[in-house]
This record gives structure tokens, C-alpha cells and sequence, in this order.
């Protein structure tokens, strides 16, 4: 008897997933419970586990593509016969696409999706991949267009993500950027993100509408300060949170941080420890140039950066001294936040950094 296994509801509303990886093949024997998929969500990426043993029968969704919540991933049993007979079956990119009765065609998805989008016959189109496949390349000819230059790579994964993250933000979030110079010759600097926490989080009580949400017509402030630290990855910028940074000393936060960043970069992050923040510090170090105008991490209404600190000429008691400055830099929604407003919560911030 086939078992077909449908993408699961993961929680805090998420709508679809992505096919991260497939974690067995068509013909291979599982158990119960063995490693089964890993599906990447807005969050994080999940490995789900098999839900039945038998044969893989048919997978249905290929890797790299994003389905909604309730969509038939994989068969499960010895002929693979079932309803999800009806949706198209997986293609990787290395194999052919089936032929289906109506247009004999090799083609992944993707080429597919992108031909129905130019209205481009595929039968009509001369492959010009591996054993007369049709390439995207191929398709963007026959719309009218040239041959695309240089190697493509298909945004996805955490990229994708972070792609369609930014697109919201900047569409729906009206910025502005307000930036001043900090002093950090009195900052521990190896202890610079926990510190910078504490400073945010004790401000923030001062200025709650930047730790809010604007919800339909309604301004949300939030009594928890829980916020988002980024972390550069080689997957891509991820940010876990940091829980109650307002009532931890730094000496745990600087613990807490450590974690988070080890965990983001070996990718063991849990979507528990990517939800919630109500606001986002992102510090990229010798990285991070003079200052940057960070993008509001929706559905949050600020954002603070801190840009690279180096010596620099700073006149002190009418005297030319060197001191380790650098540019502290928010970036806020305009429409829950006022710029006297968030120019006084940036320099309390300072004030408390020392600077």
C-alpha cells in the first residue's frame, strides 16, 4: 500500500516550504523515522523525518522547488500507485523531464514554469542540452530575446529567502536612516555585540515605539526585548534571537550570543531560536565599512548597525588625540517613528556604550 507524505504545516504560519535537499532516492528502502527531506522555510531549514518505511516510490517535488503546506512530496510503498498520481512528478536538473502525453519535452520545472510565463510552445523549441534538453537559456531565445550571457545560478535556499525578506521590507517600509559618530575607547570591543544588547534593550524602555509592530491600522508595543542579532553564514545572513536581553547580565548575553552565532554557522539553528525579535542589531566587524544603512528587518520598525571602528582624530579638551571611533547608524520605520525620536534613542544608545 502507498503512503503519500504531504509537506507538514511547520508552524507560525508559514505557507510553503522549499525543497532543500532529498535525503534518500527513488528505490531506496527506509525505515520508519530515518531522515527523510529537509525542507527550508522564512526561518530555518527543518529535516524531517520518514513518517512510514518502505520503498521510495516516486519523489514528486524537486529540489529547489517551493510548494505550499499540504502538497504531496513523496510516495511511499512498493508501486508508488496513489492520487498524488495527478501532480507532476520531480525533476533534478540532471535528469529528464517525463514525457507527458501532450508535448514530449525535456525540460525541468523551472524551464517549464518559465515557458508558460513567455506563453512559449515547448514542443516548438530546439534544445540545445544534454540529449536535446530545453534550457532556459533556449526559452529566453524564443521569446525574442538573445542567449543570456554568464553562469546562472537559481536564487534559492537561504538567499531566496533573504531575497524575498528585503523585497517586503523595502516595499512596505518607508525608510530613513539617521547615523552619528560613538567613542568606544571606554567599550570591552571583544564584548561589543552583548554590550551594544544591553544598551539597546535598556533604551528601548525609553523609546517603545521602536520596539513595536504596526499591525493594519494599529501601532503594537511590545513589553519583551528580545532581539535579533545578524549572523553572516556561508548559507547567508540568518538572525537568531536573543531572549530578555533586558533583564541579563552581559556576562550571559555574551554567552548567549556565542551560541547563537556557533549555531547559525554550523547550521543547527531551531526555528524556535529565529522567531520573535522586536528589533535587530547587526555589527559585521572589520566588514561592516565606515557606516551602512541596514534594512529593517520586517516586521520590525528598527534597525541599529554599528560600522567599523578604527582610530581616528578626535578633539578632546581642545587637544588632537586618536581614539577607536565608529558610526552607529539606525534605520527606522517612518511611520511609527518620528526622526527626533529615533535620533534620541540613538544617542542614549551611545550614552550608554560610553561614547
Amino acid at each position: 500500500m502507498a503512503y503519500e507524505f504531504k509537506l507538514p504545516d511547520l508552524g507560525e504560519g508559514l505557507t510553503e516550504g522549499e525543497i532543500a535537499r532529498w535525503l534518500v532516492s527513488e528505490g531506496q528502502e527506509i525505515a520508519e523515522d530515518d531522515p527523510l527531506v529537509e525542507v527550508q522555510t522564512d526561518k530555518t531549514t527543518v529535516e524531517i523525518p520518514s513518517p512510514a518505511g518502505g520503498k521510495v516510490a516516486r519523489i514528486l517535488v524537486a529540489e529547489g522547488e517551493v510548494v505550499p503546506v499540504g502538497t504531496v512530496l513523496v510516495v511511499i510503498g512498493e508501486d508508488g500507485a496513489s492520487a498524488a498520481e495527478e501532480q507532476p512528478r520531480a525533476e533534478p536538473p540532471e535528469t529528464a523531464a517525463p514525457e507527458k502525453p501532450d508535448a514530449r519535452v525535456r525540460a525541468t520545472p523551472l524551464v517549464r514554469r518559465l515557458a508558460q510565463e513567455f506563453d512559449i510552445d515547448l514542443g516548438a523549441v530546439e534544445g540545445t542540452g544534454p540529449q536535446g534538453r530545453v534550457t532556459e537559456e533556449d526559452v529566453r531565445a524564443a521569446a525574442g530575446g538573445s542567449v543570456a550571457e554568464g553562469r546562472r545560478e537559481r536564487l534559492r535556499g537561504v538567499r531566496r529567502l533573504v531575497a524575498e525578506h528585503m523585497a517586503r521590507a523595502h516595499q512596505e517600509v518607508p525608510p530613513v536612516t539617521w547615523v552619528e559618530e560613538c567613542d568606544f575607547g571606554n567599550v570591552d570591543l571583544g564584548r561589543l555585540v552583548p554590550l551594544a544588547l544591553k544598551a539597546v534593550a535598556e533604551s528601548l524602555q525609553e523609546f517603545p515605539e521602536l520596539n513595536a509592530r504596526l499591525e493594519g491600522g494599529e501601532i503594537v508595543y511590545l513589553d519583551r526585548y528580545d532581539i535579533g542579532v545578524a549572523v553572516q553564514t556561508e548559507q547567508g545572513l540568518v538572525v537568531p534571537v536573543v531572549r530578555g536581553c533586558d533583564q541579563a547580565p552581559v556576562d550571559e548575553l555574551t554567552k548567549e550570543v556565542e551560541r547563537l552565532a556557533d549555531a547559525a554557522r554550523e547550521g543547527t539553528l531551531t526555528p524556535e531560536e529565529l522567531r520573535g525579535s522586536t528589533f535587530t542589531v547587526t555589527s559585521a566587524g572589520k566588514l561592516g565599512g565606515l557606516l551602512t544603512t541596514p534594512i529593517v528587518n520586517h516586521p520590525e520598525v528598527a534597525i541599529l548597525s554599528i560600522g567599523r571602528i578604527a582610530e581616528r582624530p578626535v578633539v578632546s579638551d581642545g587637544q588632537v588625540v586618536a581614539r577607536p571611533v565608529g558610526f552607529v547608524s539606525i534605520t527606522f520605520d517612518h511611520r511609527v517613528i518620528d526622526g527626533a525620536r529615533a535620533a534620541e534613542f540613538g544617542l542614549a544608545v551611545i550614552r550608554r556604550l560610553g561614547g
